[in-house]
């Protein structure tokens, strides 16, 4: 019986980039476990899992927009080094949390120089085309939609 929308699954997967590095695996850790159609993975994820059989796997590249969308350059900030805490240690690659209009995002210093500091608040894998090597291992009980 193939998954569909509204099935609670459980898949192993690697993701890997267009170099072939890979970013993120479930390889010595329990399935990834998710309901179909919720929005609770990327949705192209979701989409190379539904009409799979258990046991069935499934090698898929997902463009960028069906996984953490475009790179948009009005998510890259520079901010004057005056608007950081004298004692606060910067350095390129850390992570910050800032609070926007919208509530709470984090975002990574990129660059650094005498004037200021530039963030980048996108996804890490924004702009990313994704490879996911995907199976599933389980089809479980149905999320009942009212």
């Amino acid at each position: 019986m193939p998954a569909k929308s509204g099935d609670l699954v459980r898949v192993h997967y690697k993701g890997t980039l267009a170099d072939g590095t890979v970013f993120d695996s479930s390889e010595g850790r329990e399935p990834l476990e998710f309901t179909l159609g919720q929005g609770q993975v990327i949705p192209g994820f979701d989409s190379a899992v539904t009409g799979l059989e258990v046991g069935g796997s499934i090698v898929s590249t997902i463009p960028a927009d069906e996984a953490y969308g475009p790179m948009r350059e009005e998510m890259v900030i520079k901010i004057p080094k005056d608007q950081f805490p004298e004692d606060m240690p910067l350095e390129v690659g850390q992570e910050l949390q800032l609070q926007g209009p919208g509530g709470f995002l984090v975002a990574q210093v990129v660059e650094m120089d005498e004037q200021g500091v530039v963030l980048d608040a996108n996804h890490p894998l924004a702009g990313e085309d994704l490879t996911f090597a995907i199976t599933l291992e389980s089809i479980g009980s149905k999320l009942i939609i009212p």
